[in-house]
C-alpha cells in the first residue's frame, strides 16, 4: 500500500488499520487543439491516481492525443487475445466536425470510458503496455509509437476486414481435401450469432436514437424561431395581447432551450453509449475472429503434423540418412502444434469468461442510459406542459374578452 507521510505524523498508517483496496483511478479531462492545418490534433490531459506498487506513484499526470490510445489498443489486442479489448471511438477525418467542441466533448469521454474499462479489468489492468501509457513522457511515448511495426501497426477499423476475411477464406488442406476450417461448437455458434444480433439490434436503437435527438433539435429551433416572430408580433400591438403575445413567445424561447439541452443530454448519455456498445459487438468480433485463425491454425499443424509422421515411418523403412532431420522436424512441429492447441483453448476459455463479464456490464451500462433517457424525457415533457399550461388562463381571458 502507498501512504503519503507527513512531518507532524498525520496520514502515517496505524499497525491495526485495515490495508486500503487496491485502486487505479484514471480521468481524461482539458481536451486542447495543438498545432494548424492538417498537422493539428487535440491532446488530453491524463491523471492516474492508485496505489499498485508497480506504478511510480499515488498520482500521475501526462499529455496523450488520440493515436496514443489506438496504440495501446493495438498492443492489447495483440497480447491479450481471448479478451474483449474495450472498443475506442472512431476517427473522425471531417475537417468541419473534427475540431467541433460537441466531437472533442464525445471523444473524451469515449476515451475516458476506453481506459477506465481497461483499469477495471482484472487481466488488462496489470498490463505493461498500460503502465507506459500513463507514466512516460510524451517523447518517450511518440517513440514507443514509432517503433512498432507489423501487427501493431494493424488499425481498430481492420477489425472489420480481418473478420470478414477470416468467414470468408478460411480454408485449408484436411485429410486431402479442401474444405472449410471452422469450429464445430454448438455454445459457440450460438454466441456467434447472438453477438451478429446484438449488433444489429443496438446499431437499429442507436440509428432511431439520433433522430430522436434530431428532432428535439429541430423543434427545439423552430420554437426559437416561432418565439421571436411572436415576440415581434406582440410589439406591434398594445395592452393585453401584446403583453399575452409577448409571453408566449419568452416562453417558446425558453422551451427551445430546454430541448436543446435535452438533445445534448440524449446525445452525450443516451445515443454515444448505444453507439459505443456498437464499437464493443465490433471489437468482439475481432476476438471471434482471432479464434476462428488460432483453430485454423491448429488444424493446419495437426494436418501437417500427420503428413510428417508418414514421411517419417518412410524413412524409417528405407533406414534413409535423412531420418534425423526428418525427426528434428517432427519433433519441432508437435512443439507448435502443442502450442496452437494451448493457445487455441487459452482462448476459448478467456472468451468464456469475457462473455459473461460483457453481459453483466452491458446490463448495467444499457439500465442506466434508458434510465436516464426515460427520465430525460420524463421531465422534459413535464417542463413543457407546465409553460403551456400557465399560458392558458390569459389567453383564454382574452379569447372570451
Amino acid at each position: 500500500m502507498i501512504t503519503t507521510a507527513r512531518s507532524d505524523g498525520e496520514g502515517l498508517q496505524s499497525p491495526r488499520s485495515p490495508p486500503s483496496s487496491p485502486f487505479l483511478s484514471i480521468s481524461v479531462t482539458d481536451p486542447a487543439k495543438m498545432g494548424n492545418g492538417v498537422q493539428a490534433y487535440i491532446s488530453y490531459k491524463v491523471t492516474t491516481k492508485t496505489n499498485f506498487p508497480e506504478y511510480q506513484g499515488p498520482e500521475k499526470i501526462v499529455i496523450r492525443r488520440y493515436t496514443d490510445f489506438v496504440w495501446l489498443y493495438d498492443r492489447l489486442f495483440d497480447k491479450y487475445k481471448g479478451i474483449f479489448i474495450p472498443p475506442l471511438p472512431e476517427k473522425n477525418t471531417v475537417e468541419k466536425f473534427r475540431f467541433s467542441a460537441e466531437f472533442i466533448e464525445m471523444r473524451r469521454q469515449a476515451l475516458d470510458t476506453f481506459v477506465n474499462r481497461i483499469a477495471s479489468h482484472h487481466e488488462l489492468q496489470q498490463s505493461e503496455d498500460l503502465r507506459t501509457f500513463l507514466q512516460v513522457d510524451e517523447q518517450t511515448m511518440e517513440r514507443a509509437r514509432s517503433q512498432d511495426t507489423g501487427i501493431f501497426k494493424k488499425k481498430p477499423t481492420d477489425l472489420m476486414q480481418i473478420f470478414r476475411d477470416v468467414q470468408s477464406k478460411v480454408t485449408d488442406v484436411v485429410l486431402g481435401k479442401e474444405k472449410p476450417v471452422e469450429e464445430s461448437n454448438p455454445e459457440y455458434e450460438k454466441l456467434k450469432r447472438y453477438i451478429f444480433e446484438l449488433e444489429d439490434h443496438v446499431a437499429e436503437a442507436q440509428k432511431y436514437a439520433y433522430r430522436l435527438l434530431k428532432r428535439h433539435r429541430e423543434l427545439g429551433q423552430s420554437l426559437a424561431d416561432f418565439g421571436k416572430a411572436v415576440k415581434l408580433l406582440g410589439a406591434c400591438e398594445g395592452d393585453a395581447l401584446g403583453t399575452a403575445f409577448s409571453e408566449l413567445g419568452a416562453k417558446s424561447e425558453m422551451l427551445s432551450i430546454k430541448l436543446q439541452r435535452e438533445a445534448h443530454h440524449l446525445l452525450m448519455n443516451f445515443e454515444e453509449p448505444l453507439k459505443d456498445y456498437v464499437r464493443a459487438v465490433q471489437s468482439i468480433k475481432g476476438t471471434i475472429a482471432e479464434r476462428a485463425n488460432a483453430f485454423r491454425q491448429q488444424c493446419e499443424l495437426a494436418e501437417t503434423i500427420k503428413l510428417k509422421e508418414i514421411d517419417l515411418n518412410k524413412l524409417r523403412l528405407m533406414r534413409s540418412e535423412k531420418m534425423l532431420d526428418a525427426e528434428h522436424e517432427y519433433e519441432e512441429l508437435k512443439a507448435d502444434g502443442q502450442e496452437a492447441t494451448r493457445r487455441f483453448e487459452t482462448i476459448v476459455r478467456l472468451m468464456n469468461e469475457e462473455i459473461v463479464r460483457f453481459q453483466d456490464q452491458k446490463t448495467q451500462d444499457m439500465g442506466r442510459a434508458f434510465h436516464d433517457f426515460a427520465k430525460g424525457q420524463a421531465r422534459l415533457a413535464n417542463a413543457i406542459a407546465d409553460a403551456w399550461r400557465s399560458l392558458i388562463p390569459k389567453l383564454e381571458s382574452l379569447s372570451v374578452s
